[in-house]
């Protein structure tokens, strides 16, 4: 849908490839029982940390500029590896880093026993933040639940402008509000 709205013909290539490697399209070797990537495909690097300089070059300097920012990203297949660059990201950002838990408790305290705190603290499930959130001002996020249906719906890119407790003042990276200002 992003690909037919923005009529950008490089996405519409990315795109037409992942269908066909999703459609079982694309040369599978028996021997090593991988594919073969389009040569156009990706850039294929050794570490994390040469991914994170790959796709952020010189954050230290960028990092303020929404427009960078928002042709930026870096998707991974689970919760445990996003968790771990964006800390890594994080960790390279000016400023302190804040942390915001998840509630310890169930609502029938009766059942407090079937659910241990550190299992609580464990679970990582898709859609839901981690139990330790860990931000910084400048940190991009996404929206995880519409909460002002005007501005934002699930999924639009921000970047935190202010933290007040637990509030965040957020920047709309892209789309027709771009710019907007959320909290």
């Amino acid at each position: 849908m992003r690909v037919q709205l923005q009529n950008d013909p490089t996405a519409r290539v990315f795109s037409q490839q992942l269908l066909d490697i999703g459609n079982g399209e694309v040369e599978f070797n028996q021997n090593t029982q991988c594919i073969r990537l389009p040569d156009n495909f990706c850039i294929v690097v050794e570490t994390k940390n040469d991914l994170i300089e790959t796709v952020f070059p010189d954050k230290i300097n960028n990092y303020l500029n929404h427009n960078w920012l928002s042709n930026r990203a870096i998707l991974a297949a689970k919760n445990v590896d996003v968790d771990l660059i964006n800390y890594q990201i994080q960790q390279l950002l000016p400023g302190d880093i804040m942390s915001f838990k998840s509630i310890e408790a169930t609502v029938d305290k009766d059942k407090a026993v079937n659910f241990p705190i550190e299992f609580l603290n464990s679970l990582d499930i898709s859609g839901m933040p981690p139990h330790n959130l860990r931000l910084k001002i400048g940190s991009p996020i996404i929206l995880l639940r519409n909460l002002n249906p005007s501005l934002t719906c699930n999924g639009t890119r921000l970047v935190i402008k202010k933290i007040t407790g637990n509030v965040f003042e957020a920047t709309i990276l892209a789309g027709k509000f771009k710019g907007e200002i959320v909290l």
